[in-house]
């Protein structure tokens, strides 16, 4: 599935970044989303989800009454930032000039995209392809293997490159994942001054980012973007569904602790049933404050 084929490259290239990188990638907060595991794709649970939200409300509308994904939910499931500067901005009708300049990659003139393909191959990511026979670990270690040798080893201007093309690619195909193949251009004017990055609320404009995801047609059934978030948010808040296994307790961020349990009937059959679960569910079983008796150890960004 696509959602989880970028989780893997974007994973790939944060691991092939030498250790100087990855210690700034830590200090812009994003580290945390990394030690997260590559957990197993939900789409029924995200129709059934999406099949709830009520649009006007921005919120979920369940029979027991409205539920809505806070910012303390985004912090504690994936550890990003939630106070700060906000994410926004002038967005361009062309990025060309700029793309030119930050990330030395073609953006046609008229246009906000950077082609993925010419965007991983920056990054070293040319065989982004499954071989026959290998295994997820062995895909992602292959990826990281070939990606390590395409990038600068120290600081300097091709050190700066490269940490913006591989921020390009984690916000524009995973955290801010949108339908289609181009990745949009439009976080690149907070790109140009790295050291002011990690000023940024990311973790709200995340779940500005959920809201307007979740408003698109109920009929979409792709998944995209940093999935485990929603998946989580209904392990946490819905425990009676069943659809999460807890395999590692105390973990932050908490979608460490989780993973998807394994559904083989048809998905028009999961979604069915899971819509049936939800009708039927107790309130009582409902878990409103999941947070309780969590402590803030490993969580900077709660406030």
């Amino acid at each position: 599935m696509r959602a989880r084929v970028s989780w893997t490259l974007v994973l790939a290239a944060f691991l092939a970044l030498p250790p100087f990188q990855r210690d700034r990638v830590e200090e812009m907060g994003f580290g945390k989303i990394f030690r997260i595991e590559r957990m197993r794709v939900d789409p029924a649970l995200t129709q059934a989800l999406r099949s709830r939200w009520d649009s006007e409300a921005s919120a979920f509308a369940f029979p027991w009454g409205h539920m809505i994904p806070s910012l303390e939910d985004v912090s504690r499931i994936t550890g990003l930032r939630v106070y700060g500067r906000a994410v926004s901005g002038y967005t361009y009708p062309c990025y060309h000039d700029l793309a030119e300049r930050l990330l030395n990659l073609p953006v046609e003139r008229r246009s906000s995209l950077v082609p993925r393909i010419a965007l991983q191959e920056s990054l070293g990511l040319y065989e982004a392809g499954k071989n026959a026979g290998e295994n997820e670990d062995e895909y992602l270690a292959r990826l990281a293997r070939v990606s390590r040798r395409e990038l600068a080893s120290e600081p300097g201007p091709q050190a700066d490159l490269d940490l913006r093309r591989f921020l390009v690619l984690f916000l524009g195909r995973l955290l801010f994942a949108t339908r289609g193949d181009a990745v949009h251009c439009r976080f690149l004017p907070l790109l140009e001054n790295l050291g002011e990055v990690g000023g940024y609320a990311w973790g709200a404009a995340f779940l500005a980012h959920q809201f307007d995801g979740l408003s698109v047609s109920e009929r979409q059934t792709s998944t995209s973007g940093f999935y485990p978030f929603l998946q989580v948010w209904a392990y946490l808040h819905l425990p009676v569904l069943g659809r999460g296994e807890l395999t590692r307790p105390g973990l932050v961020p908490i979608a460490r602790r989780w993973d998807s349990r394994r559904d083989t009937r048809h998905l028009a059959d999961q979604l069915e049933r899971l819509q049936e679960a939800i009708d039927s569910y107790s309130y009582l079983d409902v878990v409103w404050q999941p947070y309780l008796g969590e402590g803030d150890e490993g969580q900077p960004w709660l406030a």
